[in-house]
Formats: C-alpha cells, structure tokens, sequence
C-alpha cells in the first residue's frame, strides 16, 4: 500500500461462482462520450445490480462475488472520468449512468438495482432523482454554465437502490474536510495562526492521543471553511468568465489569439483537503471510526502532501463536483427524488460519512419502503478490528436478504 492511503481502502474480492459469465460492454451517451462496463452474471440470473462510482474503477469491487452468490447479476461501469477527474462534471457522469441503464433494460432483466458506495451513493441519488423527473424538468445546465442534455437523454429509473456507506457527495465531504487556516491560495504553507487546526493552542494534540477542539473554535473554523469555498468558487466563475469573452471575441470575428484564449486550460490547485476535525477529536459526532482519515493516520501531515480530495481541478469540475457551494450532487438535496424501495447501508467505522451525516441523509431519502441498517466496519468495508466479519461481508449478507424479499433473483 502506497504512502498515505489509509488501511483497508484495497480489499480482496473473493471468489466469484466457477459458473460465472462476464462480458465487456463499450456504450456511447447521450452525448457522444465512451464509456465502458462490465457484466457478470450467473445462470438464470433475472435481477441485475449496477456498481458504479464518478471516479473510482468498482470492476473489482468486494461485493460483486456475493451478489453474484446470491443469485444476481452485477454490472460494474466506468465512468468517462474513471481514475482521471480532473475535468469531472457530474451532470456528465449522470449520462454514463443512464447509457448503462439503457443498456440494461435492453439486456433482459427483470429488475434493475443501483448500489452506490461512498460516492458512488450520490452519484446514484443524482440520476435517480432526475430520472424521476419529466426531461424538461432536470438540471439544464452545469454549475459552471454548459448545457447538460439531460433533457434530451434516456433516463431509465431503477427498480430499487442500495447506498453503502454513503458519505454527503464531494462538495460536501469537501467542504468539511477542506483546511480554512491557508493564508495563500499560491503558498501551501502558508497559516492563518487562529484557525490552524493542527495548533496545540487550538486543541490539537500529538497522535494517538485525539485532539479536543472547543465550541468556539469549530464555529469560527467552519465558517472559514464555507468561506475558503466561497473564495475558490469565485474564482472558478472568474475563469469562466473569461473563457466565455474570449469564445464570445472569436466569434464575432475576433483572431487567432481569442481562440486560443477561449481554448486555454486552466487548472485550479486546492492546497491541503485533509483537515477534518471530526477525524482527530473523536469525541465529535462519536462512533466506531478509528484515528485518522480515509488517507492515513496523520492527517496533519498529510494535509500538506500530494494527497487529498479535489487537489487539481477545472474551473467547471470545482463547481460541478468539489464546491459544497455549488454542486447539485448533494445527497440530502437530492434524496428526496429517491422514492424507489431503499436500502441504507451504515458502517459504524466510516470516516467520511459520520452518524449526524448518515442521519440526515437518511431523513431526506424519499422512498416509503425504506430500510435501514449498521453493520461493523470501515469506509471501504474493512473490518475495525483484526478477527472480525469485515464490513463488506456484513452488508453484503443484509444486501442479499434485501434483493431476495423483493426483486426475483436466480
């Protein structure tokens, strides 16, 4: 394991039925991208469970071998930003989700369930509302301003969604694990002395011991959080704005030199993303989660490394995915439109999604058949403790009895 990546984030994912069948599947959008899935399915399989994620490959995901187990078929997709989301708009990867849906209600199935992991929870929310609504009523355009096509798109709604381990989208995880005490956009070193989280003036202590920051702090240093935010997302309008004049020159008979204005990349560096206090003072929102964040256990050195949620970015994808200012892919705004029979996947160890997080979400969900469930274990589904069930195989034992109460499996 590389560096700074925290335990239990690469997981072996068992074994697969000898029965097994998988095939690979290129699909083309809405909008003229590629994506690209795969299918594993089982003999007389007559349910199929999507995986899927904005920016993540769940070829490989721990679950597929007991889904399949079980019965189901599972359909892991890419994403056209897969392991690469520097330029990721979500309302982009809503059109991946739906080629795959499309591909699916043409496959034969009878029913049709999201799964959506970590991320991979919004990502599912997302679509799921707006494949609820009538086209002419989903997002038109991009936070950044570019026109979506969803209106124009297929949008097939599932017949059923799972969320493991959901945390509350990236802008908000973002959001309140983004450092506010940089003084320098340009200088990753650079402190503001009074909001510095990893000040022992401030309430941080040496790991192990957990940090105890007061009342008064955390109210001043989430507020300079939201205001950090706000700051880049100005600053990620102002290039757009920009970009547009120039696009705007060119074509009323501008040069040259306005097209390679309107063409010209601009990459956004967001210094120091890992400064959650939630992560180093374990009497915040307490549960099972160890010390640390998802990266590692020292999250006050890690903020300052290479490592961290949202680190180079395009003006459009800071506002579409990292802003939890501007992004619509917001969880708890769009569960609501989530009315499919649900289920919520809780692990008690996550330290992304933390209990006031899952309660809220939760609370928003609109589906009447809803379930809820806890089960031991870490963010991506490791055990807390060496010996146990890891979280992975609880939920997938819950999933299981879930699909086979509802939707015809095998």
């Amino acid at each position: 394991m590389t560096a700074g990546l925290g335990a239990g984030r690469y997981l072996a994912a068992g074994q697969r039925p000898p029965s097994t069948v998988t095939s690979v599947h290129e699909l083309t959008t809405a909008d003229g991208a590629t994506v690209r899935g795969v299918l594993a399915t089982v003999s007389g399989a007559r349910s199929v469970v999507c995986l899927m994620h904005p920016r993540q490959d769940v070829t490989h995901h721990p679950l597929v071998p007991p889904l399949l187990q079980a019965g189901a078929a599972v359909w892991t997709q890419h994403p056209r930003s897969v392991n690469n989301d520097l330029n990721l708009l979500h309302e982009q990867a809503l059109l991946d989700v739906a080629a795959g849906q499309v591909f699916l209600r043409g496959s034969g199935f009878d029913t049709v369930v999201t799964l959506g992991h970590s991320g991979g929870g919004t990502l599912f929310g997302y679509y799921l509302e707006q494949a609820g609504l009538a086209p002419a009523d989903r997002v038109a355009t991009t936070p950044g301003g570019r026109p979506t096509g969803l209106a124009d798109a297929e949008m097939p709604p599932a017949d059923g969604a799972v969320f493991l381990a959901p945390h509350p989208g990236q802008g908000k995880l973002l959001l309140a694990c983004i450092d506010p005490s940089v003084a320098d956009e340009s200088d990753p070193l650079s402190v503001v002395p009074e909001l510095d989280p990893w000040s022992s003036a401030n309430g941080f202590a040496e790991p192990p011991a957990s940090s105890s920051y007061s009342a008064e702090f955390l109210g001043r240093y989430r507020a300079a959080q939201h205001d950090r935010v706000a700051r880049i997302d100005a600053v990620a309008r102002d290039a757009l704005a920009r970009t547009g004049e120039a696009r705007a020159a060119f074509k009323d008979g501008g040069t040259a030199a306005d097209r390679r204005r309107s063409l010209a990349p601009t990459i956004m560096t967001v210094f120091r993303t890992d400064a959650d206090p939630r992560n180093v003072d374990l009497s915040l929102d307490p549960s099972e989660r160890p010390y640390g964040s998802l990266f590692g256990k020292r999250p006050d050195l890690i903020d300052f490394g290479q490592v961290g949620f949202g680190r180079l970015s395009t003006p459009e994808a800071w506002l579409s995915t990292w802003s939890g200012l501007s992004s619509n892919a917001d969880f708890v705004r769009c569960a609501p439109g989530v009315r499919t029979p649900t289920l919520f996947v809780e692990l008690t160890g996550d330290q992304a999604a933390f209990p006031a997080d899952s309660a809220r979400m939760i609370a928003a969900l609109g589906a009447e058949d809803l379930t809820t469930f806890r089960a031991r274990g870490l963010h991506f589904g490791a055990a807390i403790a060496p010996g146990e069930p890891t979280g992975n195989e609880l939920a997938a034992a819950e999933i299981a009895e879930w699909l086979g109460k509802r939707f015809p499996l095998a």
